[in-house]
């Protein structure tokens, strides 16, 4: 069983899996920041268990990844053994846990989008891709009727809540456009029918957005030439920080076991 770092395989189909459990487990991982830290007890408990089910999500897609990748990697190894720029994670969920309002923003945008890629994996061509869809969208229905509730309630609650929540609008928006920065591992996943090029969600996740946005009396900031690429290992300053506190106990321990 490998105790170093590893590098994983290239293929198209392994990495489009990797993109979608690796940005499950950072927002996870942020999430789980907020344990013990909540503006109420029964949020703590609820960002608690959205941070479970992100991971569940994440151990299934990275355990069937390594069944793929042929190294006889398990969940863990990839986790907890690969460097910084070998994970493959959109940069939204990677950027610090912030305040309430920038919590609940970046919950609504990736929820929404989980949602709409999880409808579509349903009917990936692969079987164990689709039954792991099957579980998690149900799941992101629910992260994205709370979050987007927190959204419209912060919004038009209180000065200090709408202010905090136009400035999460203006720090987190720009980075959406990762989300549908489409290249030759969309390519592959969509004439292979493993998945959808992310490209075509965005048409509904524009309109769902909208909707949150209206409710909210917020407004939509204007399209940015800016692109993000931590899908493609270029990730911001702020991952490394992430990646050290999630794999320090194997790094102390090399090998060790539950």
């Amino acid at each position: 069983m490998p105790t170093a770092s590893i590098s994983v395989s290239q293929s198209p189909a392994v990495q489009y899996l990797l993109r979608i459990g690796d940005t499950a487990l950072i927002l996870g991982q942020r999430l789980g920041e907020w344990t013990g830290h909540a503006p109420v007890l029964e949020e703590d408990i609820a960002l608690a268990n959205m941070a479970l089910d992100l991971v569940g999500q994440s151990r299934a897609l990275l355990t069937y990844a390594g069944s793929l990748e042929g190294q006889g990697l398990d969940e863990d190894q990839l986790a907890y053994l690969r460097e910084e720029r070998e994970f493959r994670n959109v940069t939204l969920v990677e950027l610090p846990r912030g305040d309430f309002a920038v919590t609940v923003l970046r919950n609504t945008m990736l929820a929404t989008f989980l949602r709409l890629l999880w409808l579509r994996l349903r009917d990936s061509s692969d079987p164990e891709v689709a039954a792991i869809a099957g579980k998690a969208v149900k799941e992101a229905r629910y992260h994205q009727q709370h979050s987007a509730d927190w959204v419209v309630r912060l919004a038009q609650g209180t000065d200090e809540s709408r202010r905090r929540m136009v400035a999460a609008v203006d720090q987190l928006w720009r980075y959406s456009a990762e989300l549908f920065a489409d290249d030759a591992v969309d390519e592959q996943a969509a004439a292979s029918g493993l998945g959808p090029r992310w490209s075509e969600l965005k048409p509904q996740w524009d309109a769902d957005m909208a909707t949150v946005m209206q409710h909210a009396g917020l407004e939509i900031p204007a399209p940015s030439k800016f692109v993000s690429a931590g899908k493609r290992g270029q990730h911001s300053e702020h991952m490394g920080y992430v990646v050290a506190e999630l794999q320090y106990l194997q790094r102390a321990y090399p090998g060790g076991v539950w």
